[in-house]
């Protein structure tokens, strides 16, 4: 089983639900960033969506020949980033690694910003998140939005997809 996310916190790290947002941004990453803190701070969209992730993201059994394992929350942040910025690898290594407020999403404290991701290891653990897999997630998220924004038309969204 991979693990969800780390449960002790470095030296200047931020929960991610205390992490503070510009609200009043036009960019998309702080919208992207807004969603995926909803869902942190969802306990029961939370479980459902790692239960999910942990059914389908089996653990590297090998580490020695394979990509080092990413924790559940990181390759969701990753995935939801590429797939919402509609960005390429080379771009989400450059954000993962050198936005700011990215990293502390992805339980990196702004006073150690030692680790870099590899591109091939970021690539790997995305690809992760098969489309048969998005959907699902997209599903899950899409009934939490529907009730946070209380839309009656989710019933025949649900029914398209």
């Amino acid at each position: 089983m991979r693990t969800v996310q780390h449960t002790q916190m470095e030296i200047g790290e931020v929960r991610i639900e205390d992490i503070a947002l510009n609200p009043k941004s036009r960019d998309d990453i702080p919208a992207l960033l807004m969603g995926l803190q909803h869902l942190y701070r969802d306990k029961g969209i939370r479980k459902a969506l790692f239960d999910l992730l942990d059914q389908h993201i089996l653990p590297v059994k090998d580490q020695q020949n394979s990509r080092p394992s990413m924790e559940l929350w990181q390759i969701l942040a990753m995935g939801v980033l590429k797939q919402g910025l509609g960005c390429n690898y080379d771009q989400l290594h450059e954000f993962i690694n050198e936005h700011r407020m990215i990293r502390k999403f992805l339980g990196h404290s702004c006073t150690s910003d030692d680790y870099q991701y590899h591109l091939q290891t970021a690539i790997e653990n995305v690809e992760l998140l098969t489309p048969e897999l998005l959907v699902e997630v997209f599903r899950l998220v899409g009934e939490s939005g529907h009730k946070v924004a209380r839309k009656k038309a989710w019933r025949a969204l649900a029914q398209s997809l």
